[in-house]
């Protein structure tokens, strides 16, 4: 439904008749539309800029079986009562034992368990023994057993 109400000021403002004025408001909101679009297809090539700025840095975490690795404490930010914001962030060392795919691993703890719940590859990191864990990974019998 459409309710058209003739404004004798703007029709005379402008000196139009109401079939003109009515065509001037249908082209005026056709250049609108076309404004709009233009808006978006510039607002979408800005974020397609920033998107391939962003790509050019990130770098995709794969890992292969055997692997050892931390794994994220979830939720971040939790807190250990005493530790307060000296708790650790990363709990480990694990290894990969199956990989699910789509970034998906299973993981295995020193003790040889296995662990059922599939973890995102992005809540891990490769782990780089210290001179002080150097020798407790190499020694340790459950790694050593699904490593050789």
């Amino acid at each position: 439904m459409e309710i058209a109400v003739q404004s004798l000021r703007i029709a005379h403002q402008h000196g139009l008749t109401g079939e003109d004025y009515s065509q001037a408001m249908l082209l005026e909101s056709e250049e609108l539309d076309a404004s709009r679009i233009d808006t978006l297809n510039k607002l979408l090539a800005g974020k397609q800029a920033v998107s391939r700025a962003y790509n050019k840095r990130v770098r995709d975490k794969s890992f292969e079986e055997g692997e050892i690795v931390w794994k994220a404490i979830l939720p971040l930010g939790a807190h250990i009562a005493g530790y307060g914001k000296w708790s650790p962030t990363w709990e480990g060392p694990f290894v990969i034992n199956q990989i699910l795919g789509m970034g998906a691993y299973r993981l295995q703890d020193r003790d040889g368990v296995i662990h059922t719940a599939p973890i995102n590859g992005k809540w891990l990191k490769k782990f780089y023994p210290t001179m002080w864990d150097s020798q407790a990974v190499q020694t340790d019998p459950g790694i050593e057993k699904e490593q050789g």
